[in-house]
């Protein structure tokens, strides 16, 4: 199925691209997700396309609109304010709310899920999500920048930098870095390559 976003009314499309300048973030904000749906578009465009477009456009619209570094409920916390801006905005659009609110909390998984463990346009989701890994260089070592500019000030620098390379390590020891063929076939090469020279640092 094609991927064709559902237009959000311009009063909820402005609460949420403000949500994503609370705080003040260096990755996780507007970009990143216009972003994630470019690689949903890519999906449907050169991949295997999409059985919920509209729900999947909606969790990554949401999927970090809560984000406050260092704290474990973000996802839990964007899924509950997805659900309640669907209620409010988009009540008779017949969206499957339970579908969004699961594939925003999976995202809290990234890198401890094997394909076996989601459906497979969840796998494709949380790939769009993660695509990252397998950027161009420059684009990569922004994003890891951004990390840690969002981290700083919440976790010590020392204990910041061992936990994210122990979590680059984990997902660079892992058979697959992307659970979809779609984007294990187009971006495992760079991803890897990507990681390797980050550690090697």
């Amino acid at each position: 199925m094609r991927f064709e976003p559902i237009p959000l009314p311009p009063a909820q499309l402005a609460e949420l691209e403000a949500r994503y300048t609370e705080p003040p973030r260096a990755y996780h904000n507007f970009a990143h997700v216009q972003a994630v749906l470019r690689h949903c578009l890519a999906v449907a465009e050169d991949g295997p396309g999409w059985q919920a477009p509209a729900e999947v456009q909606l969790a990554a619209l949401y999927h970090d609109a809560i984000y406050d570094a260092g704290r474990s409920d973000n996802e839990a916390r964007s899924a509950q304010l997805a659900r309640e801006a669907i209620a409010r905005w988009l009540p008779a659009q017949g969206i499957d709310v339970e579908r969004v609110v699961q594939l925003i909390e999976l995202t809290a998984r990234h890198g401890k899920l094997a394909a076996a463990d989601v459906d497979a346009e969840a796998a494709l989701f949380l790939d769009c999500d993660m695509a990252i890994l397998g950027a161009p260089a420059p684009v990569f070592d922004a994003y890891d920048r951004g990390i840690a500019e969002e981290y700083a000030g919440h976790v010590p620098g020392f204990l910041f930098r061992m936990q994210r390379r122990r979590f680059l390590r984990q997902v660079l020891m892992k058979p697959r870095i992307f659970l979809s063929d779609f984007f294990h076939q187009r971006l495992d090469a760079p991803a890897r390559a990507n990681l390797r020279r980050l550690l090697e640092r």
